[in-house]
């Protein structure tokens, strides 16, 4: 019944884009423009205004921008750049119809770049998303909650990665680093009180497993609570997703070279080169590329990577386009420096609660350098995108991710001494084992294809902007874990069998004594989705979003080897709706709005009645204000949310080999954000947040509690830059800002205690001088020398004060 009532609502949904191509009601007309330099090449980050209405776009790579849905009539387009005079078009709008219009600077591109550079429209925000409500939408007009991290700030900030990216987004924070094992072995952070990792690309999977590069990131999108509905489960978490948005090809040549290094060994030179391929410039082409070598900044360790990522597009008509990408990336790297808590050890054997009070060394790895893992990522992307009329579009995504890992990873378990010495009541923690779990050729693959059409039309006079679609996905795990003790050493002090965890004894260890556990990963499942969702304006400042997902899960099963099948297959369908509303009693400035989404994921099983369990539900209530004041200058997103889910798997106390499908956890709390520019070269990025999260109904060790995996309560994010725009040296700026979490109890367990990593604030600085063809930079990150862990139920001592310096070249 499930099955057929989702392949009604695919049909309904197919059935019902032909009568809405047919219905191209007159309504309000929209201004499509290119705008270009004297020269005839593209003119980016150009902002043009229409004078009758004070709204504001800004030009694109290509030079293109976009007005929708404007009442007919003449209008004025304004172009004002710094030190020439200002360009005034005039337009009419016709009813239903766009009007294009190309127009034209008078200055060359290499002297409009020194204009952007010194230009003063706030380049560290994103007033707009394609992707985030899988339909163009200004922020103020969506009744989710999302923030944007743009290439401009992580410049500024001189980042090189996702993970130092995400220090800018309002409660977001990192809980393990990147391992680079195949399939698991991305970054973990924490959201809502929830884990999440990137694995998103272009609102597509695009899972990267070992550190990723922020080489050809265009900005990136954190999306907040649960978002199944558009984005399916497999991919996102209750607390949200993080959405990479790449660099695409643009219509002439450019492009820059940099070259980075710093503290602890570390070097980096990356490109980023694009190029038309023909003289009509359809086709173009574009190339990101860079190579990182970095030191540790304990005794042993480093991390290598390569990363190569082409794109080609190619623009058959106005309103044919196909844009190819690909990325490739391999390298090494060492173990992470994590400490585990034994299974049931209570806290109090330790003598301390605290990761700061612990007897490790912060600045030892335990481990050798030789003892790394090699991870590579291949990841392959097309797009088709159509127009079909004015009203409707439509596109074809596939996405195939690979991911790559083969070798060892150190671990370390925090030991009491009465474990570690065999005398009962021994009190204290002087002692640490040395573990290894590798991977042996372990592979893990995604395969996304996406159908959606998207449609911006009127019925009577309510406007409608549309997207349905059809989702498949295919996921084919196939990865191999095992591992051994290596031995027990003292955790501080003079160590002489420190130097043995290397890879020559680990693999005489192995020899020896075989593995203790071995932990084989093989399976497969599809899953089959559809999806509605539609954004109807009962007025122009009243808003109402409604949208709906079936989900069809095939999981196949585990592969047994011994019979050479594949055992305990099961499927289960899903809907996942979500609702939204929003309210612009200034409109384009100040909009009121809350929603409800939903986030599920599968469970496999049966209770002791023999009744099999459906998914775990997650339904989140939100609302909140968003502000766009004095022309974009002050941007704001505060809200409040409450997340509840249901249908969770805990204990059966009257049948201990089974569970029961009825807990419950609760995360609430608050979210701010303010991305400001205020005065000429003065940027501010501020976020806080705070969170309550408790498991309601659940086992009587944690219920009540604060699950150990849902981070610091509360979190807080600033950064504040200048940048001198006129006199002799103009282009030259500096920034200050940093990073705050409260304690967080990595360990909440009424039978095996509470531990605590400890509050921090980290502090981080750059300076920098920005031309028009070359750009010098310096930052240093934890300006105070603070030490301070992060952790998954784990506690994982992070990197000291480091330096960076960078040179780029412009062309």
């Amino acid at each position: 019944m499930i099955r057929q009532t989702g392949f009604l609502i695919i049909w309904v949904v197919l059935l019902s884009i032909p009568k809405f191509l047919l219905a191209e009601e007159e309504h309000g007309g929209s201004v499509k423009g290119k705008v270009v330099t004297v020269d005839g090449k593209s003119a980016t980050d150009v902002v043009i205004r229409i004078t009758e209405t004070n709204e504001a776009a800004v030009s694109e790579a290509d030079g293109t921008f976009i007005f929708e849905h404007l009442k007919p009539g003449n209008y004025h387009l304004s172009v004002t750049l710094m030190g020439y005079q200002p360009i005034e078009e005039t337009v009419v709008v016709n009813a239903g119809k766009a009007t294009h219009i190309r127009i034209q600077l008078a200055v060359s591109s290499k002297a409009l770049r020194e204009v952007v550079v010194t230009g003063n429209h706030n380049k560290l925000v994103r007033t707009f998303s394609e992707d985030v409500a899988k339909m163009p939408l200004k922020n103020i007009e969506n009744p989710q909650v999302y923030s944007t991290i743009t290439k401009d700030l992580l410049q500024q900030q001189v980042v090189f990665s996702v993970d130092d990216a995400l220090k800018n987004a309002p409660g977001l924070t990192r809980m393990w680093d990147a391992t680079g094992r195949g399939g698991d072995g991305g970054a973990y952070y924490n959201l809502r009180g929830f884990i999440v990792q990137s694995k998103l690309r272009n609102g597509l999977a695009g899972n990267v497993t070992a550190r990723i590069d922020a080489y050809n990131l265009e900005q990136v999108e954190v999306i907040k609570g649960p978002s199944a509905t558009l984005f399916g489960n497999a991919l996102t978490s209750y607390g949200g997703l993080i959405n990479r948005v790449t660099k695409k090809p643009y219509d002439r040549f450019g492009g820059d070279v940099t070259y980075s290094m710093g503290s602890y060994g570390f070097n980096r030179i990356s490109a980023d080169i694009n190029t038309p391929l023909d003289k009509e410039k359809d086709v173009l082409f574009r190339l990101n590329a860079a190579y990182n070598y970095e030191g540790s900044w304990q005794d042993y360790g480093f991390s290598r990577n390569l990363a190569l990522a082409p794109s080609l597009s190619y623009r058959v008509n106005d309103r044919l386009s196909f844009l190819f990408d690909a990325e490739f990336s391999t390298g090494q790297n060492t173990g992470l420096g994590v400490f585990f808590f034994p299974y049931m050890q209570p806290v109090s054997a330790l003598g301390t609660d605290r990761a700061d009070q612990l007897k490790i060394d912060y600045k030892r790895s335990y481990a050798n350098s030789n003892l790394f893992q090699t991870a590579r990522n291949t990841n392959i992307f097309g797009l088709m995108k159509y127009k079909i009329s004015e009203q409707w579009n439509m596109s074809t995504n596939i996405s195939s991710t690979n991911s790559f890992s083969d070798g060892p990873s150190p671990y370390f378990y925090l030991l009491s001494d009465a474990a570690a010495t065999g005398v009962a009541g021994a009190s204290g923690s002087n002692y640490i084992s040395r573990n290894d779990q590798f991977t042996d050729n372990s592979r893990d693959a995604i395969v996304e294809i996406q159908q959606n059409f998207n449609g911006d039309f009127h019925i009577g006079s309510l406007r409608n902007r549309f997207v349905g679609g059809l989702d498949y996905f295919h996921h084919h795990s196939n990865q191999f874990f095992g591992g051994n003790t290596y031995d027990t050493i003292p955790s501080h002090g003079d160590i002489p069998a420190y130097g043995n965890f290397n890879r020559r004894n680990l693999d005489t260890l192995y020899a020896r004594h075989g593995l203790s556990f071995t932990f084989p990963v093989r399976t497969i499942s599809n899953t089959y989705s559809a999806y509605a969702s539609d954004l109807l304006n009962i007025t122009d400042n009243l808003m109402v979003l409604a949208a709906l997902r079936i989900d069809y899960f095939d999981n196949k099963g585990s592969y047994n080897e011994v019979k050479g099948v594949y055992e305990g297959s099961y499927n289960q369908a899903s809907f996942s709706p979500k609702f939204g509303i929003v309210y612009e009693p200034l409109k384009d400035r100040l909009s009121l709005f809350g929603n409800y989404q939903n986030g599920f994921t599968n469970q496999v099983g049966n209770a002791a009645n023999g009744k099999p369990f459906k998914p775990e539900q997650a339904n989140q209530l939100e609302g909140g204000v968003k502000l766009q004041w004095l022309n974009g200058r002050i941007n704001s997103t505060v809200s409040y949310y409450y997340i509840k889910v249901k249908d969770v798997l805990r204990p059966d106390l009257a049948n201990p080999n089974f569970s029961v499908q009825d807990g419950t956890q609760v995360s609430k709390g608050i979210e701010a954000e303010v991305i400001a520019n205020p005065l000429q070269g003065l940027n501010i990025v501020a976020g806080f947040a705070y969170n309550d999260a408790k498991y309601e109904a659940a086992a009587k060790e944690v219920e009540g509690l604060r699950p150990g995996t849902a981070g610091a309560p509360t979190v807080a994010n600033l950064w504040i830059s200048y940048r001198l725009s006129a006199g002799a040296a103009k282009g030259l700026g500096a920034g200050f800002g940093g990073n705050y979490a409260s304690d967080n109890k990595v360990l909440n367990d009424r039978t095996v205690g509470t531990f605590i990593l400890p509050a921090y604030t980290v502090l981080n600085a750059s300076v920098f001088y920005d031309q028009p063809r070359f750009r010098v930079a310096l930052k240093m990150d934890n300006l105070a020398n603070q030490h301070y862990w992060i952790g998954y139920t784990t506690v994982n001592p992070q990197k000291l004060r480091s330096v960076t310096g960078s040179l780029s070249f412009k062309f």
